[in-house]
């Protein structure tokens, strides 16, 4: 009962006053119900199959609605009142199982709603901490576990209601076999507390089994180009046989569960009814009248009964799901930064935009698993306005952290960032960032036209600003040579172009929004030479025009940045220009030219 309580909880939080207008039509429901078994009583008196001269029934002999009503209309009109009834209670019946469904999945579309409104409005935190496929698991399987449990839960009230208002009446027919046939029911509840506990813990589970696989199946479907280069077929389909063993057992699991479970209530009922019959004759003497009446009612009862059992299961396995839900909503909660997404705050606040600095002063960042250690420490730079300036250093060096911090994804453990000498703090986030446009190292494309996929950033745009963005990124060419130019589609993530053409247009669509700081997080560490060098005249382009901030894994890229950031085991160790840097010969940034062939003497020949 305490699983139903969970649901019911959080339902009646949504639903309110609609959940209680559920549960009246429900008794309405099983009153009529109740009404059409006992206007069986009058019916079976005029058929004369039945004796009604003796104990409860003989009020019915003189039921005065029908006192003075002839005989032989008496049958029918009795007759068309038992059909009025039952169609009355099934008009009900389909009126109120459409508003339960309207209940169930307006809750859950509210759910769903609130979780990915909490997702969005959450730090980068949180994606740094959790999987990717966790999150949409979340959204896909739990949810949808959580939306049975809430229709079970609904189903379990109904057959509640239609319970306790036909025990009533079987109570007011014979209070002593009903509380025989109630102690029996008991009985049946604790046997199946077990179960319940079962089904709980199953439900936990397959839930986390389910979680594994997604992960899995994310992870390779993301790697096809990796498996298939380097024959991992076979191991990734031994992976994949032994999921899908444990899923299959687990499923077994249930069935058997479930089979078992419904084993032991028919087994119990058929036990019961032969107590029950036997009791009736030999102790209690009651009339055969009374025995048909009671008999009826629980034919249509004890089925509610082992429902609610079977009801409870299903509740129980579905509770673990819609604890993972909102846990997940509490975590992003904890860590929000937007307060509300119901409107944008560029209809209400400019954006920000620097005209003297970006400056980091005293800023310490470490990431919540790293106990002790920072990923950067003692970070102390300007980085002016209208100028570009680049980020290098070896791997695991900060630069990812370093521009997480300056888009406002990260907060300063310790320290502070300053747009021309203001704070940047949470309140400020949003504007910061809609004056931001950011490239990443691998570009992200939606399967759909490069039309759609630019104007995703500004939907706004004109055809003649499309072009001038392309042509900025260098991209304007091979777009006119597409068979259908703007409006070819480019496939799963732009699977149909190449990398260079696909970075082009990322780049394209970072330039359509018209920022004021464009950051490049190692945007041609991938590209070929050519296409490097189309990326690099688009940045010259834009020099002077914008805030440039350029992360390069690549140093020919930055030749012409007006200062350089060197960085080192989250310090920075060195700053200036490229050709200061190129000659100093002990410091870390020649040691990374010497990487790479020719850069050194090219400098040293300049």
């Amino acid at each position: 009962m305490k699983d139903v309580m969970y649901f019911i909880k959080y339902l009646y939080a949504h639903s309110g006053r609609n959940l209680y207008v559920a549960l009246m039509g429900m008794v309405m429901i099983s009153l009529l119900e109740g009404a059409g078994i006992i206007m069986l009583l009058p019916m079976l008196r005029l058929s004369g199959i039945v004796d009604f001269d003796a104990g409860v029934f003989t009020m019915f002999k003189d039921f005065w609605i029908f006192q003075d009503i002839q005989q032989t209309v008496l049958l029918p009109l009795i007759l068309g009142i038992f059909i009025l009834l039952v169609a009355g209670q099934n008009y009900l019946q389909k009126f109120f199982t459409i508003r339960n469904t309207k209940i169930q999945q307006n809750f859950t579309t509210w759910l769903r709603i609130e979780l990915y409104s909490a997702l969005l409005r959450a730090s980068w935190d949180l994606y740094i901490q959790k999987r990717k496929s966790d999150l949409i698991h979340a959204l896909t399987s739990d949810y949808g576990r959580v939306s049975v449990g809430v229709y079970v839960s609904l189903q379990f009230l109904a057959s509640l209601v239609f319970m306790l208002i036909q025990l009533g009446l079987a109570f007011w027919l014979s209070s002593k076999l009903t509380l025989m046939i109630l102690l029996c029911g008991v009985m049946l509840a604790f046997l199946s507390r077990k179960r319940i506990q079962q089904s709980k813990r199953l439900g936990g589970k397959s839930s986390d089994i389910a979680k594994s696989y997604l992960a899995g199946m994310t992870d390779q479907l993301n790697g096809m180009k990796e498996i298939k280069s380097n024959t991992l077929e076979q191991s990734r389909m031994v992976w994949v046989r032994r999921m899908s063993r444990l899923m299959n057992e687990e499923q077994l699991e249930f069935i058997q569960l479930k089979a078992s479970s419904q084993f032991t209530y028919k087994v119990a009922s058929a036990a019961f009814i032969a107590v029950f019959i036997w009791l009736f004759f030999n102790l209690f003497h009651a009339e055969p009248g009374q025995l048909l009446l009671i008999f009826l009612i629980f034919s249509r009862l004890w089925p509610r009964f082992t429902g609610i059992q079977a009801n409870l299961e299903q509740i129980a396995m579905s509770v673990p799901s819609l604890k993972a839900l909102l846990n997940l909503q509490r975590e992003c909660e904890e860590v929000r930064e937007i307060e509300s997404l119901d409107h944008d705050p560029m209809n209400e606040q400019s954006r920000i935009s620097i005209l003297n600095q970006i400056e980091f002063r005293e800023v310490h960042f470490k990431y919540q698993a790293q106990e002790g250690a920072y990923a950067l420490q003692q970070i102390n730079l300007q980085i002016p306005a209208n100028r570009m300036t680049a980020i290098v250093g070896r791997s695991g060096a900060g630069k990812s952290t370093f521009i997480d911090l300056v888009m406002g994804l990260l907060q300063p453990s310790q320290g502070v960032v300053l747009l021309d000498d203001i704070p940047l703090t949470r309140e400020k986030i949003l504007q910061w960032r809609k004056s931001i446009s950011y490239v990443p190292q691998e570009p992200f494309l939606f399967n759909a036209s490069i039309r759609e996929n630019l104007l995703m950033m500004e939907p706004d745009a004109d055809e003649g600003r499309i072009w001038g963005a392309l042509t900025s990124s260098s991209a304007a060419d091979f777009v006119n040579k597409l068979p259908q130019g703007l409006d070819t589609v480019i496939g799963d993530r732009g699977i149909r172009l190449s990398g260079g053409e696909r970075q082009r247009i990322v780049l394209a669509r970072a330039l359509l929004c018209r920022p004021s700081i464009l950051i490049l997080d190692e945007a041609t560490s991938a590209l070929d030479t050519e296409n490097e060098k189309k990326i690099q005249e688009a940045i010259q382009r834009m020099k002077g025009k914008m805030t440039i901030i350029v992360v390069a894994h690549r140093l020919s890229t930055i030749r012409n940045a007006d200062q350089i950031i060197v960085l080192d085991q989250g310090r920075i160790v060195q700053t200036g220009r490229y050709n200061q840097l190129a000659t100093e010969k002990k410091g870390l940034f020649r040691s990374l030219l010497g990487h790479q062939v020719g850069e050194v003497e090219l400098v040293l020949n300049e």
